[in-house]
């Protein structure tokens, strides 16, 4: 394991860069104060924080001692399909895909949607799990965007809401 870096520091130097790049797309748009924030200033806060956490992950995994040190694995690539493939999928059905004709399916669907496929990431799946997971989130987020923060988007399909 000589000259071989802990994974650590690949993980903290790609949180650092993904932060970095948030907070320079921050830049663009008007900060304000701590008082009066402005649409830039959360972005900008949460891209300067991840990449502050991205350093400290990195300069922890370079001070390991070589004999700690631990490399980086194979790719995970079902996980990495699952994940990737669930946020899309998230945002087909809560938008849909005009271009083809797909309706939007809601809120509601998407965050089924989501969890179940996402869930398909682990080790071992659950359908049963799944869903009621799903369930759960369902309430949680109706209650806290469209009830509570009153946020205008489609939360069920458009075919069924009458």
């Amino acid at each position: 394991m000589k000259g071989q870096q802990d994974k650590d520091v690949y993980a903290g130097a790609l949180l650092a860069l993904v932060g970095s790049a948030f907070a320079w797309g921050a830049t663009s748009y008007t900060s304000g104060t701590s008082a009066r924030m402005g649409p830039g200033y959360f972005p900008l806060m949460l891209g300067v924080l991840l990449a502050v956490l991205g350093l400290v992950i990195a300069l922890r995994g370079a001070r390991r001692r070589p004999e700690q040190r631990e490399g980086i694995g194979p790719w995970a690539w079902k996980p990495l399909f699952f994940i990737v493939a669930g946020n899309l999928l998230f945002g087909v059905l809560l938008g849909g895909l005009p271009s083809i004709g797909w309706p939007a399916m809601g809120f509601m669907v998407a965050i089924y949607g989501v969890t179940v496929v996402a869930g398909m990431a682990g080790e071992r799946f659950s359908l049963k799990e799944s869903l009621w997971l799903a369930s759960v989130l369902a309430v949680g987020c109706y209650l806290a965007f469209v009830l509570l923060l009153n946020l205008q988007f489609a939360v069920w399909p458009a075919f069924g809401a009458g």
